[in-house]
């Protein structure tokens, strides 16, 4: 396959062999897209930066983290970033994509039946609000994640009930203010989480300021929590 108009920041990150399943990924997208409206980003600089390099560099932003071998849940994955952009750099963890649409699941089955994925990849069309409450999935994960989905308060209600003891969360942000930042730290101790690290980018070819911020479980988070559907959206804590 050409490899044209790929930044060179994307190959400092991943290998020739990864960047040839990302391309595949994007052909399957483009051809599903032309039935189902899943996403504008497939094109050029919107898919290799907007979505694989935007999905993949906080993977590899925190040298000290190993995220190799976990279970990890992408809540809202929609068209597959970041999940499924993590499960190609991570082919030894277990993937759960969740997203309430059940045409975006319909559209992500279609995805892992055709790519050769070496992940266990788990799909759950289901509203988060509801999963959590499962004795089965709540505090099972490893790793939690969520992109392109509402405000740092609202994701983190829907992600420390998710976590084991030791699990992480990977919260995706543009710009980032002293206000977020006490916004973050109030939600977070009333869902006895705790703020772990942060890191700020600038993307490759102006796509804009990226804030990945890291939080972690302090204790097992309220069992009231998360809220009903809806609510930790339009009544964040």
């Amino acid at each position: 396959m050409k490899k044209q108009n790929i930044p060179e920041e994307i190959f400092a990150l991943i290998t020739e062999e990864e960047i040839n399943i990302f391309q595949e990924l994007q052909i399957k997208i483009k051809e599903l897209n032309n039935k189902t409206n899943l996403t504008r980003l497939i094109d050029d600089d919107d898919y290799w930066v907007s979505q694989v390099f935007d999905s993949i560099w906080p993977f590899k932003a925190f040298p000290n983290i190993n995220f190799n071998n976990k279970k990890l849940l992408d809540i809202g994955s929609g068209c597959g970033f970041p999940g499924l952009a993590y499960a190609i750099i991570h082919p030894n963890s277990e993937i759960y994509l969740i997203d309430s649409s059940k045409k975006k699941i319909d559209a992500l089955k279609t995805l892992i039946k055709e790519i050769n994925f070496k992940n266990n990849i788990h799909l759950i069309n289901e509203r988060i609000e509801k999963l959590a409450h499962q004795s089965s999935m709540r505090n099972s994960f490893n790793v939690a994640t969520t992109r392109a989905v509402s405000n740092p308060s609202t994701v983190s209600e829907y992600i420390l009930p998710m976590l084991k003891k030791e699990g992480l969360g990977v919260l995706y942000c543009g710009k980032w203010t002293y206000e977020d930042s006490k916004n973050l730290d109030k939600t977070l101790e009333i869902l006895q989480g705790k703020f772990k690290e942060k890191k700020k980018i600038i993307l490759p070819r102006n796509k804009g300021e990226r804030n990945i911020i890291l939080i972690e479980p302090k204790n097992f988070c309220p069992e009231i929590y998360p809220r009903k559907v809806g609510k930790p959206e339009k009544y964040p804590l």
